[in-house]
């Protein structure tokens, strides 16, 4: 069941996606060549207890840490550990905190020092996919008008579409109906509606779209190990269309 959610209800969400916000923006200034990824898990949680929430990672389905830390060809649900980062990287940054009983949910890829040109392609396309995404969150469209707008600029540029991870619907919980696919064709699935607030988050890959589970049971990497990059932003749709309750201050 979709929960349409009151003004007050999308303030909290607010409240919340901004301090994933402002953590992003901390996490992604001490990005550089040598820091490791326990330091900026240890950094996201941190910032989470100082903002007055909690991770909202941590411990949810026993996930071991507050951030997902994905580097080059690791799609999502990297476990931060003792890797350091080299130069050439990139990093997928995905974080949540829970605020006040509601949720905020937002991801950033993030270039370390001089990499491809490819690598910094495949992140501008992402990026930019998920803002024709977000164009469409409009009262009356449909969830696949999101997914369309996607797929298309992702494909334009020459890459693929992950289809086994999907974005979501957030609020009192960090999952909630509906899900929001990153490909198929416009005009279908539910239809947008006034109050509905969703985690849009396309993951865009080098080469094919297929993608493996490791043995830990949650970091998803590319079947072919090409890079992969990821960005997300809660958004609400209100009468006069979306807003990005994650952009930081």
């Amino acid at each position: 069941m979709v929960y349409l959610k009151s003004s007050e209800e999308i303030k909290k969400i607010k409240a919340a996606s901004l301090a994933v916000a402002n953590g992003l923006k901390k996490i992604r200034n001490a990005i550089s060549i040598g820091v490791s990824l326990k330091e900026l898990d240890n950094i996201a949680e941190q910032h989470a207890i100082q903002s007055g929430g909690k991770p909202a990672f941590k411990g949810y389905r026993s996930y071991p840490a507050s951030l997902c830390v994905s580097v080059n060809h690791v799609v999502v649900h990297g476990i931060p550990d003792d890797y350091k980062l080299k130069d050439g990287d990139i990093v997928g940054i995905d974080y949540g905190i829970v605020l006040d009983g509601f949720y905020g949910d937002s991801a950033i890829t993030v270039p370390v020092g001089n990499v491809s040109s490819t690598a910094l392609k495949l992140i501008k396309i992402t990026e930019e996919s998920l803002l024709k995404g977000i164009d469409q969150a409009i009262p009356g469209n449909r969830i696949g008008d999101i997914a369309h707008a996607v797929q298309t600029h992702a494909e334009s540029a020459g890459f693929s579409v992950v289809r086994n991870f999907v974005g979501h619907g957030i609020g009192r919980r960090l999952h909630e109906e509906p899900q929001v696919p990153n490909f198929g064709p416009k005009g279908k699935g539910l239809k947008l509606e006034t109050g509905m607030v969703l985690a849009i988050e396309p993951m865009v890959n080098e080469g094919t779209y297929e993608t493996v589970i490791l043995e830990d049971g949650w970091t998803a990497v590319t079947k072919d190990r090409k890079l992969s990059a990821h960005f997300e932003h809660t958004i609400a749709i209100l009468k006069d269309g979306p807003v990005i309750l994650s952009f930081p201050e």
